[in-house]
């Protein structure tokens, strides 16, 4: 997962750049694929009757849309989401070890002034998982067509999201959620389990991230400026926020709560996508209004 980040990201930033800056939506798309391969993971492991404990949903409420908006806005001040800045730091732009470390400052921020950002979780299951068991043969047959056409092809975008949503339902299914972002909001609390292994995952996901920045030609050590340290700083504790009202943080959205077809995991994540557009918006209107005028060419006898 970690070698695919660098090619092709869950990142809504990222996914945002391109459509502003090249009027494309190719990663958006891409994110949306990536849900669909945990729904279709998720619907052959319950056919098969090997699908553990699953994340609980939560319901739609206004905090919902308040946690998307500083969740967006902690992702554009940081320039990069969470799996986003592992890629980031797999390049060597070392300011990106202040997002997770501005990630845990928030969640305990949370914790210190005890706020109860959490609604209580539904009592009722996923829609996805009530689906009866025949709905899995297509599922099968559509992947494996996928990934014949995957094979075939470069290894673009597209094929690596794939990739990272493949590999995080193999990963979701052999040992539980093991987000480094849940387990840091777990460990504001006091009350992280599996931190061994959680730990393990993460080091694996950078050793990935470097590795693919290196056969990528990105690797290359960047000087760690006190502004970016601050701002990555800043973007982490904002998105830890907005993470805890949702709850829930961009990952854990795109590969958890929309696959499970949970209506606050779609809202909030088009929330945070409309949150980034605005600023990025207001940045261009800013450099056009700055950007120097041409005069008007001299009148005929002047």
């Amino acid at each position: 997962m970690g070698f695919a980040i660098q090619r092709g990201a869950t990142c809504t930033v990222a996914a945002v750049d391109e459509i502003l800056d090249k009027g494309s939506a190719r990663r958006l798309v891409a994110m949306v694929e990536a849900s669909a391969w945990v729904a279709a993971g998720l619907l052959v492991a319950q056919g098969l009757g090997v699908l553990g404990m699953m994340p609980v949903g939560y319901p739609l409420h206004d905090w919902t849309i308040v946690g998307a908006m500083l969740l967006g806005l902690g992702a554009w001040l940081n320039r990069a989401c969470a799996f986003g800045s592992i890629a980031r730091l797999g390049n060597g732009e070392w300011a990106y070890l202040a997002t997770p470390i501005g990630y845990f400052a928030g969640c305990l921020a949370f914790t210190l002034l005890g706020v109860q950002s959490a609604p209580t979780p539904l009592t009722e299951g996923s829609p996805i998982l009530r689906a009866p068991a025949w709905v899995a043969l297509p599922v099968i047959a559509a992947m494996a067509w996928r990934l014949v056409r995957h094979a075939r092809g470069s290894w673009t975008p597209h094929a690596a999201t794939t990739v990272i949503g493949i590999t995080f339902f193999v990963t979701l299914l052999l040992v539980g959620a093991w987000s480094y972002t849940d387990a840091l909001a777990e460990l504001s609390r006091g009350m992280a389990g599996s931190v061994v292994m959680r730990g393990l995952l993460f080091l694996a996901l950078l050793a990935g991230a470097i590795l693919g920045g290196s056969i990528a030609g990105r690797r290359g050590s960047t000087r760690i400026a006190l502004p970016a340290l601050l701002r990555c700083f800043a973007g982490g504790a904002v998105m830890a926020s907005g993470a805890l009202l949702v709850p829930g943080g961009n990952d854990g959205l795109i590969l958890l709560g929309m696959p499970l077809l949970w209506p606050y995991a779609w809202v909030a994540f088009l929330t945070m996508c409309l949150t980034i557009v605005l600023p990025r918006l207001a940045q261009s209107g800013l450099r056009w209004c700055a950007a120097p005028r041409r005069s008007r060419p001299p009148r005929a006898g002047a």
